[in-house]
């Protein structure tokens, strides 16, 4: 009986460790997009930045250029790099946290493996085929 108990409870942490990791890779993966999109409104703004205010700027828009103003072109820049650290600062958090559940979904995989050494050889024999 207590080793289905264990069995049961396995399956199900080893399901919340999946689920936690799978969710702390695409939090990782945004991330990385926000930081690419910081990145590229800097370059664009430091560019923009060196060119005087009556140069002609275009925006891209598809395939098409539209004549913009500079001071426009910088606006829209700027709120692109602000939201984007707000994002990234945002997306720190929930990293944090799912790495705080993730160690403890380990922790209490190991307790279990512990309590039941005969659970940890049989899950060993499945793994090594």
């Amino acid at each position: 009986m207590a080793d289905e108990a264990n069995k049961a409870a396995f399956v199900e942490i080893q399901g919340r460790m999946i689920e936690t990791t799978a969710k702390l890779k695409q939090i990782q993966n945004q991330m990385r997009t926000k930081e690419a999109e910081k990145k590229r409104a800097y370059l664009t703004l430091e560019e923009l930045r060196l060119l005087s205010d009556d140069t002609n700027t275009y925006k891209s828009i598809g395939r098409t250029f539209v004549l913009e103003p500079k001071p426009f072109l910088m606006d829209e820049q700027e709120k692109k790099l602000k939201d984007s650290e707000t994002a990234i600062a945002s997306l720190q958090t929930s990293k944090e946290y799912l790495e705080k559940q993730l160690a403890e979904v380990e922790t209490n995989l190991r307790e279990l493996l512990q309590q039941d050494p005969g659970l940890a050889r049989q899950i060993m024999s499945m793994a090594v085929v």
